[in-house]
């Protein structure tokens, strides 16, 4: 059961069938709590679905979402469902808005119409800030994106800070690095560690954007999911601001693309070569998020880089011969 009680909370994960919501829900899932999934498979599958949650297909910008709401009366919220691919948002700002805020406003409304206790949103550290000042990010530095995407991720964090000074809902961001892990997509045009760790089960050359000297933060997915489970049950500080309850969800650690690939190559035991290819408008150069704040509070990543990397290139190895 639930640590914090012993209560079986009614918990709802938008896009709980995609790569992180789905480890998420399992998490919830195996606390104890009731969980429901609400999923448009757009990008989720529902092989991704535990068994044990309720699952439901429908759109977060779908009306009928207000009456699940109003039939469940859910207790926590966790807000995975985004449109999340920086290039699709830069040809499609509008479709990229229609998801990311009038769809997040559905569901926080949702929340506030049946009293909802807390409200977990995902928001990303690696376009929020835009092109960094200094590395690593704390959560004090400007917020200035560079697409469409980032700008309406950061619009939602202005709406959870609405709702938390109106309306009392107790609202935790979480501004995710380069997460990664098994169920991330290969195929997909995110994720490059799934997508480098499928080239080298095929024998591709990995394709790399730019001089591969760009650095990211790159976190495991299971530390992704226990972030969420201390966003889920912390008290919260009384502060009001933007980033009072905003926390960077990384490891603090800069990676390079040419030595993830180096690393990956290694893990392998196979070097298929590379195509570097030119820069995609959109990209930030260098991203690493300072982690200190969230630290402070009792959490932190436990995973190296090549323990992660090792469980996903398995898992995607597994999954391309049927296991």
């Amino acid at each position: 059961m639930n640590p914090m009680s012993d209560h079986k909370r009614k918990v709802l994960v938008t896009g709980g069938a995609g790569f992180i919501g789905s480890h998420v829900a399992d998490a919830y899932v195996e606390l104890g709590d009731h969980v429901w999934v609400v999923d448009n498979l757009s990008r989720g599958t529902r092989e991704n679905v535990n068994h044990k949650v309720e699952f439901i297909e429908m759109d977060i910008t779908d009306p009928g979402l207000r009456d699940l709401f109003r039939e469940v009366r859910f207790e926590l919220v966790n807000q995975h469902a985004a449109q999340a691919d920086v290039r699709y948002s830069v040809d499609y700002p509008a479709r990229d808005a229609s998801v990311n805020v009038l769809g997040l406003i559905n569901v926080l409304e949702g929340a506030r119409e049946v009293g909802t206790k807390r409200f977990i949103y995902v928001s990303s550290g690696g376009v929020v800030y835009g092109e960094p000042e200094y590395i690593p990010i704390p959560e004090s530095a400007p917020k200035t994106p560079l697409s469409p995407y980032g700008i309406t991720k950061l619009l939602g964090e202005y709406y959870l800070r609405y709702y938390r000074e109106v309306h009392g809902l107790e609202c935790v961001t979480l501004r995710y690095a380069n997460v990664y892990g098994p169920r991330q997509d290969p195929h997909g045009e995110s994720g490059v560690v799934a997508i480098f760790c499928d080239r080298l089960q095929t024998g591709e050359k990995l394709a790399i954007f730019g001089d591969g000297e760009q650095t990211r933060d790159y976190i495991y997915i299971k530390d992704v999911v226990s972030a969420n489970l201390k966003a889920s049950n912390m008290d919260l500080n009384q502060e009001y601001g933007l980033d009072s309850t905003a926390f960077n969800v990384g490891t603090g650690i800069s990676t390079s693309l040419n030595d993830l690939a180096n690393l990956l190559e290694d893990i392998a035991d196979n070097h298929t070569g590379r195509t570097y290819l030119d820069e995609r408008y959109g990209e930030i150069r260098n991203n690493t998020l300072d982690i200190s704040r969230f630290t402070d509070l009792g959490w932190e990543p436990r995973h190296t880089l090549r323990d992660g990397l090792v469980e996903t290139l398995d898992f995607i190895a597994n999954q391309r011969n049927g296991s």
